[in-house]
């Protein structure tokens, strides 16, 4: 599968390229990121070398849709389609610490969420999210794109430093609505 630039109002989503290498390590030191996400801890410059050239691989594979999102050629985040299979997919994603509480990744996530249930697009029948408990941030953001909260997994994840965690799930299908409801977790 080629890659696919997305677009929205303030945002560009495109794959990362070795421009990117140094802003996403630097990205990836932040304690709040690593915390919540699978990047390895520590983070060296090689991990972001090694992420760049998987991503194309990934594209290449049609494993995985992973994007870096810019906002005026900045990159802010990234974000993805994991586990490409039967139909779904897992979103996860992550947003550089000064970017935050822009709304900047409900952005990208509701651009990710559109074309990936999109027939023109991967035309999944359905797509996860999921998080370590706790994570309430990332959960906000999945509520905001319509994602329905379906409960806590225990010991589900496990964090780049190898350190398992309970998760909350989430679920999405192209028939839900997407109004944003209540979760019991926010």
């Amino acid at each position: 599968m080629q890659p696919i630039v997305l677009r929205t109002a303030r945002l560009e989503l495109s794959i990362p390229v070795e421009a990117d290498i140094d802003v996403i390590t630097d990205a990836c030191q932040d304690e709040t990121l690593r915390r919540f996400t699978t990047v390895p801890s520590p983070y060296r410059r090689e991990h972001a070398v090694e992420f760049v050239e998987k991503v194309a691989q990934w594209w290449d594979a049609g494993a995985e849709a992973t994007w870096a999102f810019r906002r005026d050629g900045v990159l802010a985040g990234m974000i993805g389609l994991h586990r490409l299979n039967a139909g779904s997919g897992e979103i996860g994603y992550w947003t550089a610490a000064p970017l935050r509480g822009q709304g900047l990744l409900g952005e990208a996530a509701r651009a990710v969420v559109d074309w990936g249930l999109s027939p023109d697009g991967l035309d999944l029948q359905r797509i996860e999210w999921r998080a370590v408990v706790g994570n309430t941030a990332s959960a906000r953001t999945a509520r905001s794109v319509g994602f329905r909260f379906e409960g806590t997994l225990r010991g589900a994840l496990v964090n780049g430093a190898g350190v398992r965690s309970d998760c909350w799930i989430a679920g999405l299908l192209p028939t839900d609505d997407r109004t944003p409801v209540a979760w019991p977790v926010l």
